[in-house]
């Protein structure tokens, strides 16, 4: 099964449009769909406007893949359970978003190496289609690493001086 998810902050209706054009095209493929408020409705997928935050969890670990905005929790929470993602950034400069740090998450995860990026709605089908053959991929943690930690302290301590107490 493959998630689709445009995220909480409104419709995305040109990742949905060609996400259920690509879904048409491969039957044998079931794809669940969580697409904001909009009158778009997919023919291809299953959808809902929203999904509850339980059904959303148990809809994560289930899917084989996930294809998502460039959200940082979906794309978070997806390498947390070893899932392979593909991301399509939201576009400010197509009123889908109010500045375009999606294009910069994505460029960033990009040079990683850790989730697929389809940069449009042409590129998304070819990578797609990658994505389908990939098998998971390596999981993160969900916390933070000492050395992260430790460098955190030491910034602080530097700029706020010794913990009050």
């Amino acid at each position: 099964m493959i998630l689709v998810t445009v995220g909480t902050q409104g419709p995305f209706d040109r990742l949905v449009r060609a996400v259920d054009a690509w879904a048409a095209a491969h039957p044998e493929q079931r794809l669940v769909a969580q697409i904001g408020a909009t009158d778009f409705q997919p023919a291809a997928m299953e959808s809902a406007a929203n999904l509850d935050p339980i059904r959303f969890e148990r809809l994560l670990r289930e899917a084989d893949c996930i294809v998502a905005h460039a959200g940082m929790g979906t794309i978070l929470k997806a390498l947390e359970l070893g899932k392979p993602v593909l991301i399509m950034p939201r576009r400010a400069a197509l009123g889908e978003q109010r500045n375009e740090h999606q294009l910069a998450t994505a460029e960033r995860f990009a040079r990683l190496g850790v989730v697929q990026v389809a940069a449009d709605e042409h590129e998304l089908p070819a990578k797609l289609d990658v994505l389908v053959q990939q098998g998971n991929v390596e999981r993160i943690s969900n916390s933070a690493s000492p050395e992260l930690i430790g460098r955190l302290r030491g910034f602080l301590g530097e700029h706020l001086g010794p913990p009050q107490g």
